[in-house]
């Protein structure tokens, strides 16, 4: 037995020293791996910000993949797994223009694009790396010899070229629309982007004419000059589509306009409404469905038009209590009520609230037929048709309700660090003082070509991330072996701004679908069931982690009960619960090895242990890690050592058996806690690593099931 055992199991020496040796010997790289290894299994690796560190919902992730790769590599697979980050570009502009403003009281705009993206890509440079060395210590068996980053020269030629692509198609194009903009932050913003919060405000019931109509916001109403209710609303029967009335408002009489429209709510205020078709994605549609003007009424940092009269230039907070007093002394208003709670739109990375606002922007068509399918079809059939399978299933509810409320997706941001988007403009006397127009994957020739100074959103680069990671679209050795990949795992919160983005690209781009499955897991969450925060001080570094109980104890803890698709709570206390499970391990190791090998494998036991194996393999194949690991933890603990171990003391007739036992456990246990059991199979003189050592039971025996 090695010396090493009589001492505790030391996670903080081990772990460093275990990862350094995977990476030497270089399986984590498919290429290397063993003859067995031949069915390509492939997981591409959900790009982490860099915009700081990782956080527990990125350990839970990488743990599952890992968890993931490591079942499949023993079962005799070729794995690949590439690792990769994202340029964020919003969130990383964003952290970056606060740092300079902080230590320097400048802007970009001070600085100039050009220096101003050197000192952004200095940033992201240093993230990256702190970045790359948390997903290590967390012990992600991927492979660095393939790393991608969505703003690295490989990745750019993908966007470029994915882009030209659908331009060509027509299903890009440049357009007015409303979109989401910040006014803080000076572009628009993709939805997922938006943060809403409750906010505590006034209601005001207004008398619009005859009718009185319901609003928070006052100080949109300048241009209100269209009056919409349900047809089917017997309050309002007797007005007609199309109707005008001259009614008194704000700054003097206007002419109003009914419009019936089956899309107002009959139960919400009076049922009746005004309009604001310039700063309402719902008002919007309305006019263009009635081809009604739409008059802009905020502008791009958030204060009034000269349409507001006397209010013009006013911010719209100060402005509002003036509109409502202006109102109560012409008797329009009828009733205020009190504490009225609603969700206010406000920007993820700059809290300033979205004004939204119609805009000439770069968007995706959606809806437009392209070789007879649109792109809404071309998210939607897969997981209709099962291609795709998402786990847990209730997710394709969530998914088709989204994809069938789908509006053209707005790809252009004001801001300078990301894709620049690939169309240049030049006016010549041939185009009369218009722009000419080219799209292209390099700029054109000739002189007096100027680049559109939007760049893309960062959605669209990550929406090829699947195959650009391998090689798209001009080294595609790997893309022939590797893709369709088997499984995307990520959080739910993404499954509509990343899951049906990357459906989309790979079913144009490719013609085929991006993954088979898709396991969402959910959010992290502390002891109380509070989402972790710095605000609340009840954050957890995965680094701190591994210095105070390691990363196996960790694993354990984020896996253990926890279920796809729901939120999780962690706690010090768990994670500590499993330290002591990686201690136990390595004493019953200890005991194993004590005892010389004899005597002949008692049929009951290892029947009984095959069964395990079996049912655990079950529960892997399909996904079931939370009670696959659960299943390994109580027969190690429980029945091994309590009951097992505990038998054949003083009867070395149970050694072979005792052997066979501890070996094949330490393979089960190994995707979920690898440091521990890899540095017990070193100790026990083996050959080859514990990570390449063939599962104890064939998964190909198993049918895989999606319940």
């Amino acid at each position: 037995m090695n010396d090493k055992f009589l001492t505790p199991y030391n996670p903080q020496e081990t772990e460093g020293r275990i990862y350094k040796l995977w990476e030497e010997s270089n399986f984590f790289n498919p290429d290397s791996l063993p003859s067995r290894h031949t069915k390509p299994f492939t997981i591409i690796m959900p790009p982490p910000n860099v915009t700081g560190v990782l956080h527990l919902g990125h350990a839970l992730s990488l743990t599952i993949e890992d968890i993931m790769i490591r079942f499949e590599r023993m079962s005799g697979k070729k794995t690949l797994w590439i690792p990769g980050t994202d340029h964020a570009a919003i969130a990383t502009q964003s952290r970056v223009e606060k740092d300079i403003k902080k230590s320097e009281n400048k802007s970009r705009h001070d600085l100039g694009r050009e220096e101003f993206l050197r000192r952004v890509e200095k940033f992201a440079e240093e993230s990256h790396s702190t970045i790359t060395s948390q997903i290590k210590v967390l012990g992600a068996s991927c492979d660095w010899s393939r790393e991608a980053f969505t703003l690295d020269p490989a990745r750019t030629m993908a966007t470029r070229t994915a882009f030209k692509k659908m331009y060509d198609a027509g299903l890009i194009y440049r357009g007015e629309r409303i979109v989401n903009w910040d006014p803080k932050g000076q572009t628009t913003i993709a939805d997922d982007e938006i943060v809403y919060e409750e906010e505590k405000s006034k209601f005001y019931y207004l008398k619009y004419g005859p009718f009185v109509i319901a609003t928070a916001r006052p100080e949109t109403k300048f241009g209100d000059k269209y009056v919409v209710m349900h047809p089917d609303d017997v309050r309002y029967k007797d007005y007609e589509h199309g109707q005008k009335l001259i009614v008194e408002w704000i700054n003097g009489p206007i002419e109003a306009t009914v419009i019936k429209d089956k899309r107002i709510d009959m139960e919400f205020g009076t049922g009746v409404m005004t309009i604001t078709p310039a700063h309402s994605v719902v008002d919007f549609e309305i006019a263009e469905t009635h081809g009604l003007d739409k008059e802009q009424i905020i502008d791009k940092v958030g204060k009034l038009l000269p349409v507001a009269g006397e209010f013009s230039g006013l911010k719209i907070k100060e402005a509002r209590d003036k509109i409502i007093g202006k109102l109560e002394q012409k008797g329009l208003v009828e009733k205020i009520e009190e504490n009225y709670v609603h969700n206010i739109a406000t920007a993820e990375r700059t809290g300033g609230i979205i004004e939204p606002q119609i805009m000439t922007q770069w968007f995706v068509n959606v809806n437009k037929e392209y070789k007879g399918r649109t792109l809404k079809e071309l998210m939607r059939r897969p997981v209709e048709t099962r291609e795709i399978n998402i786990i847990p299933e209730h997710f394709n509810k969530t998914y088709f309700h989204w994809i069938d409320n789908l509006r053209d997706w707005c790809i252009s941001r004001q801001i300078w660090y990301g894709h620049r988007i690939p169309v240049w403009y030049r006016s010549t006397s041939l185009t009369a003082g218009k722009d000419e127009i080219y799209c292209g994957v390099e700029a054109p020739a000739g002189d007096g070509w100027e680049q559109d100074s939007d760049t893309l959103d960062t959605w669209f680069s990550s929406a090829l991330w699947t195959f650009s990671t391998l090689g798209w679209p001009e080294n595609t050795n790997d893309l022939k072996i590797y893709h369709p990949t088997d499984i995307l795992e990520t959080g739910y919160d993404i499954l509509f701004f990343w899951v049906a983005r990357m459906i989309l690209m790979s079913g144009f781009l490719l013609d085929v679908i991006p993954f088979h499955t898709v396991y969402l897991h959910g959010t992290v969450r502390d002891d109380k069931g509070r989402k972790m925060s710095k605000s609340l001080g009840n954050g957890i570094d995965p680094l701190d982690i591994a210095n105070e109980f390691g990363i196996d104890a960790l694993r354990m803890a984020l896996v253990i009960g926890n279920t796809p698709g729901t939120d999780m709570r962690i706690s010090k206390d768990k994670i500590k619960a499993y330290k002591n499970f990686a201690n136990k391990v390595w004493n019953i190791t200890r005991f194993v090895l004590s005892n010389e090998r004899s005597g002949e494998l008692k049929k009951d036991l290892v029947e009984e242990f095959d069964a395990l194996a079996q049912d655990i393999t079950t529960d892997m194949n399909n996904y079931r890690f939370y009670i696959a690991s659960e299943k390994i933890y109580a027969y190690v603990w429980h029945r091994f050592a309590d009951e097992i171990i505990e038998e054949s003391k003083g009867k070395p007739e149970y050694a072979e058996t005792l052997y066979y036992i501890l070996e094949n456990s330490l393979k089960l246990l190994h995707p979920f806690m690898p440091f521990v059991t890899e540095e017990i199979w070193g100790l026990m003189n083996k050959k080859s690593l514990l990570m390449i050592e063939p599962w104890p039971f064939d998964p190909a025996q198993i049918n895989r099931r999606y319940d």
